[in-house]
């Protein structure tokens, strides 16, 4: 048990100076704006395609059962509200946050810690370039970008693949519809689901980065710190979902 604790307690420290060292670097020239464009072509555009599909079902099936529950109380036509509110607060954000963790996060500490079991990373130190502002910093700047992009596009798919559903399977009016997704949702809903995106962005990059620069034991540490990456992300998106929740609409 104290071995556990003493392991924790060291992983939380070493991923807090992980994290200031990159927010450190990034104020400090010179910039990378070209990896950073190239890790925002990376995190945002070529995640669309699997962001759209994860939308567009999570609005679709929301949206069926919304509708199976309110009708019973005969307020099937409020289905669009729920939906979008629903969307932007929560399901938007979270679920954005959590694909970009497994397919982003993944790489991040897959390319990372391949670099360190092969020696890379001591190659750049010896050439006077910092791993981390040449690593870390671009890939957490463009994930503070992008992540919050991401979730908007999420969150008008999924708004729109309730739209299907509700409108042309379950024949609720379409005006009706469209009155009540803007009337639940309002301003604040939007950015703090934003906020919230913003933060789980943070946390990808770190634990990516963090393990990747922390990988040990070749090929097969490669692929521990790569599941030991997304695991982690995923949990505390979860969890600091929870407080950001509770922090932003008390």
């Amino acid at each position: 048990m104290g071995r556990k604790i003493a392991y924790f307690l060291e992983e939380v420290g070493g991923i807090t100076s992980l994290f200031w060292q990159i927010i450190l670097h990034i104020v400090r020239p010179p910039f990378k704006g070209k990896y950073i464009i190239s890790q925002m072509l990376e995190i945002g555009v070529n995640t669309l395609p699997i962001a759209s599909i994860m939308a567009v079902f999570t609005g679709m099936v929301l949206a069926v059962q919304t509708y199976i529950k309110l009708r019973e109380f005969n307020a099937e036509t409020v289905v669009g509200g729920v939906v979008a509110a629903s969307m932007c607060k929560e399901l938007g954000p979270v679920l954005t946050a959590i694909i970009v963790a497994g397919r982003i996060g993944s790489s991040t500490t897959a390319e990372i810690g391949s670099m360190k079991v092969t020696e890379q990373i001591d190659a750049l130190e010896t050439l006077a370039v910092n791993p981390i502002k040449q690593l870390a910093c671009p890939r957490f700047i463009a994930s503070l970008i992008m992540l919050p992009c991401l979730t908007i596009y999420t969150d008008l798919i999924g708004i729109l693949g309730g739209y299907a559903v509700g409108v042309y399977r379950f024949s609720i009016c379409s005006s009706i519809y469209v009155d009540n997704s803007i009337s639940f949702v309002s301003p604040w809903d939007i950015l703090s689901g934003l906020i919230k995106a913003f933060f789980f962005g943070m946390i990808i990059i770190v634990i990516g980065c963090y393990k990747g620069f922390t990988t040990i034991g070749g090929a097969k540490g490669v692929g521990k710190a790569t599941t030991s990456s997304v695991v982690i992300s995923s949990i505390l998106i979860l969890v600091s979902n929870y407080f950001l929740t509770v922090l932003l609409y008390q």
